[in-house]
């Protein structure tokens, strides 16, 4: 999975979620399909999981904290292997303000005077206190911090009686990224914001269709003619099939651009490009004016492995193994102490000593957040007898706050907002430190005005009037 989660005290960027949707004509394993799913996008959020499927005329929900396999295997045990049905969606979810709470996991399931409805949501509402003040002011009582909840309540508080004049009616009263499914009675509705922040592809396989946020989850199921629902499209799929419709008019682009440097997995294909091949660019393009001496070229797995093959080839210098990852470790952020949580990283990631010692290193990742887990990285090499350890970062210095579903903590923990790359790379211990630049980046991306890049420039597609409660 591409992900380090080295380090869980926001020493890198967090997603906020993944969703997953599923139509069927006719019954089938609706439950046991999401589970493939939503394996499939587990690195997207590993704090919580949970599906909705329609059963028997109503809709049913299972949710818990914990990953796909174990919240989903032991609800799929209880008896439940053979559930049958023609509807289903499912949420994976990494924690950020709100804390892991089992009030904050989806599927948001209620039932209302526009009907029984469960929702799942990819993004974050720049507005989430406007209209959460909106639905507090009507009487509304929230279980969780979740801006998820809010739009269940928007809903059910709009005049409009028909439920997709109330749907679109309730999405213009949203500011941010939203990308959502939602089972509205016996039919399936996927909805992605006009600027188009979050990835959500639909595909077609025989009688079934299936939403995703990325493409790998479409794979699993061998599904491999998908397209984007494009921004402001809201796209109905029911017993009469698939209608599409538009609560909006996009009039610019805003897609995500840490999908490409780090949250989508690399066999993706995201925003229409190839996940490893845009990082496998964007490693080349990080050694193309490199004046750096060094003797290998490594990688911080898994997140810079894409980045490090084409500096590699791009540099001509040897692409070297030098960082063993355990994938069985737990989470550092459970330990309380600061040994413990160095304790942890070591258990992580252990340098082979033989590829590092004695050698000039050009270590590659794709960002840097804070600088903790890099600081302990440079220190165990240098343990290892690396000579020299020139960490190179595939993106550039993140330097202001996301408000759009990117847990990327305030200015002030940011460590490219303190210090220059130099003081950086006295910070961390590292021989030096160099970043991609914005230039870089808009020569890789074709189209690169469609990408928000505020958490680098500052420059947000809108005015942001709050930051985002959840």
């Amino acid at each position: 999975m591409e992900k380090n989660n080295l380090d869980d005290d926001n020493s890198k960027p967090k997603h906020y979620c993944g969703i997953a949707g599923i139509y069927s004509d006719s019954l089938t394993k609706i439950p046991e399909k999401l589970f493939y799913t939503l394996f499939s996008l587990q690195h997207r959020g590993q704090e919580s999981a949970g599906i909705s499927y329609y059963e028997d005329g109503s809709i049913r929900t299972y949710k818990d904290l914990g990953m796909v396999p174990a919240v989903l295997s032991r609800y799929l045990e209880k008896d439940k292997q053979n559930i049958v049905s023609r509807i289903g969606i499912g949420h994976v979810k990494y924690s950020t303000k709100d804390k892991n709470k089992i009030e904050n996991v989806q599927p948001i399931h209620a039932v209302s005077n526009k009907g029984d409805i469960a929702i799942v949501h990819n993004g974050a509402l720049s507005n989430s206190s406007e209209v959460r003040k909106l639905v507090f002011d009507k009487g509304a009582i929230l279980q969780s911090t979740a801006d998820t909840e809010i739009i269940l309540h928007l809903l059910a508080i709009s005049e409009e009686k028909e439920f997709k004049k109330a749907l679109f009616n309730t999405l213009n009263l949203l500011e941010g990224a939203f990308s959502l499914l939602l089972i509205k009675d016996d039919s399936l509705i996927a909805v992605r914001d006009p600027y188009g922040f979050k990835p959500l592809y639909v595909g077609k396989k025989d009688d079934m269709v299936v939403f995703a946020s990325e493409t790998c989850a479409l794979d699993i199921l061998k599904i491999f003619d998908a397209r984007e629902v494009e921004p402001g499209e809201v796209i109905t799929v029911d017993r009469h099939g698939m209608r599409s419709d538009f609560f909006a008019k996009s009039t610019a682009r805003s897609c995500c651009v840490f999908e490409l440097i780090y949250f989508g997995r690399p066999d993706s294909s995201i925003f229409g490009k190839s996940v490893h091949s845009m990082r496998k660019k964007m490693g080349e393009a990080l050694a193309e004016d490199e004046t750096v001496e060094a003797d290998i070229v490594m990688a911080v797995p898994d997140s810079g492995n894409s980045s490090a093959l084409g500096y590699a080839e791009k540099s001509g210098l040897p692409l070297e193994y030098g960082l063993s990852r355990n994938h069985y470790a737990g989470r550092s952020f459970i330990m309380p102490t600061k040994e413990q949580r160095e304790l942890m990283v070591r258990m992580k990631l252990n340098p082979v000593k033989d590829v590092v010692k004695g050698k000039k290193i050009i270590l590659i990742d794709d960002s840097l957040v804070r600088g903790t887990t890099a600081r302990l990285i440079v220190k165990l090499l240098g343990e290892a007898g690396a000579k020299e350890v020139h960490l190179r970062l595939s993106s550039p210095e993140v330097k202001f706050p996301c408000y759009f579903g990117i847990n990327i903590p305030t200015k002030e923990d940011l460590i490219s907002n303190r210090m220059s790359p130099e003081l950086i790379a006295q910070h961390i211990g590292a021989s030096s430190v160099r970043f991609l630049s914005m230039e870089k980046i808009k020569k890789v991306i074709e189209n690169a005005d469609d990408f928000c890049a505020a958490c680098f420039t500052g420059n947000y597609p809108f005015e942001i009037k709050e930051a985002t409660d959840d």
